[in-house]
């Protein structure tokens, strides 16, 4: 974790920023607590003003003046981001800037097949108006009716249909942003081919607000599929869930657009948690996979052909096809209810590691070992996107123990068992962070297990672009 520099803002910087917003587009600290919540309750923001500019020049102003008084932004989306990167956790100096008012879809273009959207629209808002002219916007996670496309783009968001789609910054043709200098760069064009020098799109997605804020992104649109299969399997290992992924693809090709690995232990929590729930599986199994197909009308007859196939090669134990939406959605309710769950049910520790696919079955056997030598009796829900190797390990107090009467019973359990993770996915040639960023959660781990090239690469354009480092300071490099 590392700590914040922010100037001090001067009252007559304050003055100004209220001065480009108006009366409506600012509110007191004291008057805003949702933006300093932290979803999983570790942190509470800290800042001197929320700003909420609806217009794109108006954050250009807003930043050229931080910028001029070198005081510190902490961009604003959705909220929902779980390594700090939207808080300030150790100083009451930053400008809170949301982009809560920027919230509208500017254009539809089906000839390009993009939709060009503001940074403060909620995904599933976008979802929403691609359905309405008959496509969709392919970027999910469990958190689309609250999560803004503008953090999703700033963390390179992953969620459930990177399989077939891609991260966020796959499915983004150009953005609109204000740089640290105050500067509008405006690329929203959808061009699929733009040869000429650095793609700054590609730099700023992903940087965390740390080289710009991103307003407006013009994002990639598809056809609606006309059929969609989804199954729950129930298999002996994560193992396992590879070599049906393997013989489904030999039916089905790359019409698989969702792999959900996911664990007795989870499906037992998820359950038990929300009692509308059920596990349509008769027979319980440790592990099991939860699989969707797209495409043509027909998809459905060739994943129940390709389930035969894995039943006869003794790859999967118990299955269940979804025959109908609502079972289709009860199915995706036990997977997107699941961080809910690990969350009720007491977890200290939720990892957002990744590792090459086929060493993803020896990465879980690894990590619950070293886990174990930590301590024996807790219990460890893994699950996660298992066809891009992003598996989370949500490490629970043993059955009974109430989280904080085990933490101070434990002292340093939660990073004992953190740097565990990451030395362990490490070790398999992995990364300490898939999906959610760095943010200023592990700033110290990026320090420790970052290639020194890269390291020192990130740290120099940090400087080249934003040398008065007022753009979110704190997050990513200390």
């Amino acid at each position: 974790m590392s700590g914040s520099q922010f100037n001090p803002p001067g009252a007559q910087l304050l003055h100004d920023i209220k001065r480009v917003v108006g009366d409506a587009g600012w509110m007191d600290v004291t008057d805003a607590q949702r933006h300093f919540d932290d979803p999983r309750g570790r942190f509470k923001g800290r800042g001197c003003l929320i700003v909420m500019p609806d217009k794109t020049e108006q954050v250009a102003a807003i930043v050229r003046a931080c910028n001029g008084a070198k005081a510190g932004i902490v961009p604003y989306s959705g909220g929902t981001g779980v390594v700090a990167g939207q808080l300030s956790i150790d100083s009451d100096n930053a400008v809170i800037l949301s982009l809560e008012r920027m919230n509208k879809v500017r254009e539809v273009s089906l000839d390009d097949g993009v939709i060009i959207a503001e940074a403060g629209c909620i995904l599933e808002n976008i979802h929403n108006a691609a359905l309405e002219q008959g496509m969709m916007f392919p970027l999910s996670m469990a958190s689309k009716g609250s999560c803004c496309i503008g953090g999703n783009l700033a963390t390179n968001a992953g969620g459930i249909q990177v399989l077939r789609y891609g991260n966020a910054r796959d499915l983004c043709l150009g953005i609109e942003a204000v740089l640290p200098c105050g500067t509008i760069l405006s690329e929203l064009s959808p061009l699929h081919k733009n040869n000429t020098g650095y793609d700054l799109r590609h730099l700023l997605i992903g940087s965390e607000g740390t080289l710009g804020i991103i307003t407006a992104a013009s994002l990639i649109l598809k056809p609606v599929d006309p059929e969609t299969a989804t199954a729950l399997l129930a298999i002996k290992s994560p193992a396992h869930a590879l070599m049906v992924y393997k013989a489904i693809r030999q039916h089905l090709g790359d019409a698989t657009s969702a792999l959900e690995l996911m664990s007795g232990l989870g499906l037992d929590l998820v359950t038990s948690m929300f009692p509308t729930l059920r596990n349509p599986l008769e027979h319980g199994s440790d592990w099991a996979l939860l699989l969707e197909a797209t495409g043509p009308l027909g998809i459905g007859e060739r994943l129940e052909t390709a389930l035969t196939d894995c039943f006869e090669n003794n790859l999967v134990l118990d299955a269940v096809v979804a025959r109908s939406q609502s079972q289709r959605d009860n199915l995706w309710a036990l997977r997107e209810n699941t961080p809910e769950a690990n969350r009720m049910s007491g977890a200290f520790c939720n990892s957002d590691t990744s590792v090459p696919i086929s060493e993803v079955d020896a990465f879980i056997n690894d990590t619950n070992a070293a886990i174990a030598d930590i301590h024996p009796d807790v219990r460890i829900n893994s699950y996660g996107h298992i066809g891009d190797g992003n598996i989370h390990h949500n490490v629970i107090p043993p059955a009974g123990v109430a989280k904080a009467e085990f933490l101070t019973s434990n002292p340093g359990i939660i990073d004992a068992v953190r740097m565990a993770i990451n030395q362990t996915s490490h070790r398999h040639g992995g990364s300490i962070s898939a999906e959610h960023g760095i943010g200023r959660l592990k700033t110290r781990d990026l320090e420790a297990f970052a290639d020194k090239a890269r390291y020192d690469a990130i740290r120099r354009i940090k400087v080249a672009l934003d040398p008065n480092n007022i753009m979110n300071p704190g997050v990513l490099i200390n």
